[in-house]
């Protein structure tokens, strides 16, 4: 309680104060890029993806562009230790997809080099999957995959750095017979994404690969 007073939560884009467990207020809302993506049917992420991998399905929450309020909202999520922003993705999230035609059988989340879970402090879309498992009653797993390579955010690197993350990734445990949902904060050149769903598809059987990312570089 002191907390909130002495720090009260303002609206990411206007500064206006706002309840606590938002992070932007009603007419700023108005101007989140929001995708309108459907998952279960042809979509500018699906297009994209389908280029590098097999994929069943793909959505994404925002569009992500330079100096926007999109932008501005992964960035404190990321780097500015608001973690609980992602509950309000989460939330977003669920308005806008219905798995009633099918919903997959697993969510995994993209992992953090430990390095750089150390320096954050969290893995931004552990609470993000956490509440999407709990909303949807879908088993979520962060360790079916382990960072082995460091690098630097993907946020600053350049385009060719953004490519070189090949056998950056690797599977800790057999995963055989499951439609996965691979989830990510910002989809970019896809090169993340494709090196995980390329060592899930070639270490299993039978398996099928959705991604939802909270972004999309646009």
């Amino acid at each position: 309680m002191i907390f909130d007073f002495l720090f009260p939560n303002r609206c990411l884009d206007c500064n206006q104060l706002i309840d606590k467990r938002d992070v932007v207020c009603e007419l700023c809302l108005d101007k989140v890029n929001f995708s309108n993506h459907q998952f279960f049917e042809t979509n500018s992420l699906m297009e994209k993806a389908s280029l590098l991998i097999p994929v069943e399905n793909a959505f994404s929450l925002l569009y992500y562009e330079k100096e926007s309020l999109a932008q501005k909202i992964v960035h404190q999520l990321k780097y500015n230790h608001r973690e609980k922003i992602g509950k309000v993705l989460v939330n977003w999230t669920t308005e806008r997809i219905d798995f009633a035609n099918g919903k997959p059988d697993l969510l995994v989340t993209v992992p953090l080099h430990y390095k750089k879970l150390k320096q954050r402090g969290y893995n931004q879309l552990h609470l993000f999957g956490n509440e999407l498992s709990k909303h949807y009653n879908i088993p979520v797993n962060h360790t079916l995959l382990k960072r082995i390579k460091h690098s630097r955010a993907q946020a600053k690197k350049n385009q060719s750095e953004r490519l070189k993350t090949k056998n950056a990734y690797q599977l800790t445990e057999n995963i055989n017979d499951k439609h996965i949902l691979l989830i990510d904060d910002v989809y970019t050149t896809g090169n993340t994404m494709s090196n995980i769903a390329w060592e899930i598809l070639n270490n299993s059987e039978n398996v099928k690969i959705s991604i939802l990312v909270m972004a999309m570089d646009v």
